[in-house]
């Protein structure tokens, strides 16, 4: 592990739980692409870069989920580096605690503010900041979090981030974290038809040929989302649903994957909700789902409820 690997002329990543990409500016100078999941992290990879006579003039984020930004801090205390990051995640990555409070939903409990979910915070600028290297291309991949990115070096090595699982990963763990399914399938679509002399996903091995990885990423989301039209064919709560899943792909329950997993579903259930595969309604004041009928014809009773203080009739499947 934190083992320095060359993939390019002058790109390389650290070995690590959330692959570190290094592009080499000049003979001294390097761009670092994430940073690790702690402090911890960042002193490792303060040594390999003494090691090997390079200071760091940067660090470019792809995403601001805390195994991605949480050296951070530490190496920009330690180099006075800039930091880049896109849109949203810029601000995730100034102030980490809203991860948590987006997986949660309201203030995150204490288990939740450890620093698997919630970085400590660093100073961050746009990517369109005057600063960012003009020789590495940015290539937008939105799903998995807010305003991800990936980067391209001009070795053609292209860094992807969390765009793509292994197929291990997915095995193991099935349900992992998107944030917006819809997008999350067009960016597998773009990146399946990208050219590079390497890929490297944050949570796989680098490949030449990114399509069948892309591929059988595609196919689970998909698998996921028909199952859960399956199981909405009958009316069922959130909760219910998030307990049904749980046990269907053998996953243990915690606090943590109770917000990931659980942020996971909700996203799922808006991209079913927004194609018109499934619909919600509200009865006796609780909020269920239910596949549509054949052709997405709506049968069954009325029923009134109060929302937002208005009474309005409501249709029940």
């Amino acid at each position: 592990m934190y083992e320095l690997i060359q993939i390019g002329e002058r790109s390389y990543y650290i070995q690590s739980p959330a692959k570190i990409g290094i592009y080499l500016a000049n003979d001294q100078e390097v761009y670092l692409i994430d940073s690790g999941n702690d402090k911890d992290a960042g002193r490792k990879i303060r040594k390999i870069l003494e090691q090997n006579g390079w200071s760091l003039k940067a660090i470019l984020n792809t995403h601001s989920n805390a195994d991605h930004i949480g050296g951070n801090r530490y190496l920009q205390q330690q180099y006075g580096c800039d930091i880049f990051a896109n849109g949203m995640e810029a601000a995730f990555t100034k102030y980490p605690q809203l991860e948590p409070a987006l997986l949660y939903g309201g203030y995150p409990f204490q288990d939740l503010r450890h620093k698997f979910l919630m970085a400590a915070p660093s100073e961050a600028k746009e990517l369109t900041d005057s600063g960012f290297p003009k020789e590495i291309e940015v290539i937008p991949l939105p799903g998995h979090f807010l305003d991800m990115v990936g980067f391209r070096t001009p070795d053609q090595t292209v860094f992807l981030a969390d765009c793509l699982s292994s197929a291990a990963a997915l095995e193991k763990y099935q349900l992992t974290f998107i944030y917006d399914v819809e997008a999350y399938l067009n960016t597998l679509e773009r990146v399946a038809a990208m050219q590079a002399e390497i890929f490297v996903p944050s949570h796989a091995e680098p490949v030449k040929d990114i399509r069948p990885l892309a591929e059988c990423n595609r196919k689970k989301v998909l698998e996921i989302a028909d199952h859960i039209t399956e199981i909405c064919r009958e009316p069922i709560t959130f909760e219910a649903l998030l307990q049904r899943l749980f046990s269907d792909y053998q996953i243990t329950m915690t606090y943590e994957q109770y917000v990931l997993v659980g942020s996971t579903v909700r996203s799922y259930l808006s991209y079913l909700k927004d194609s018109g595969k499934i619909e919600g309604y509200i009865e006796n004041n609780v909020c269920c789902g239910k596949k549509f009928g054949r052709k997405g014809n709506h049968v069954g009773k009325t029923s009134e409820v109060q929302i937002c203080g208005k009474k309005r009739t409501q249709l029940l499947y």
